[in-house]
């Protein structure tokens, strides 16, 4: 018993993964919890699938936030500010629809996934937006939170 017991205990060290993620160096994750009530005039485009807001709040993220109804009470929630560089004056991104805008150089990003699409074929890594937890209550409440 105490061989399978140490067996275990071996292989769970073993499998600890000694690589870090590589997060993005230019955006700081910063804790927050912000709730979004569905139910207020401010947020109501979000009870429509396919829609997606801004949220310029202080209290959310670095530079606000976008949120965007995928469905089915599904929400994502992404970081505004632009991912491929230190927050300064044009790095709060613009949402037309369902694409945010970089107005340093004019990436586009998808709220649906956050993904860079627009990337350039330099050879550069480029880093997608930094996503955030969103959590739908059944009472009409979002829950965003990091």
């Amino acid at each position: 018993m105490k061989r399978i017991l140490g067996l275990v205990i071996v292989i769970f060290f073993l499998s600890c993964d000694k690589e870090r993620t590589n997060r993005n160096p230019y955006l700081q994750e910063i804790g927050f919890r912000f709730d979004i009530n569905l139910n207020l005039p401010l947020y109501s485009p979000l009870t429509n699938d396919g829609s997606s807001i801004f949220i310029a709040n202080s209290q959310v993220g670095t530079r606000g936030a976008f949120v965007t109804n995928t469905g089915f009470n599904m929400y994502r929630v992404f970081e505004a500010s632009c991912p491929n560089h230190a927050p300064n004056d044009c790095s709060t991104m613009t949402l037309d629809g369902i694409v945010a805008t970089c107005s340093c150089d004019d990436y586009e990003y998808s709220t649906i996934t956050g993904q860079l699409l627009n990337n350039p074929q330099d050879g550069t890594r480029y880093y997608d937006m930094l996503e955030y937890r969103a959590t739908f209550d059944g009472q009409n409440i979002i829950i965003i939170s990091n």
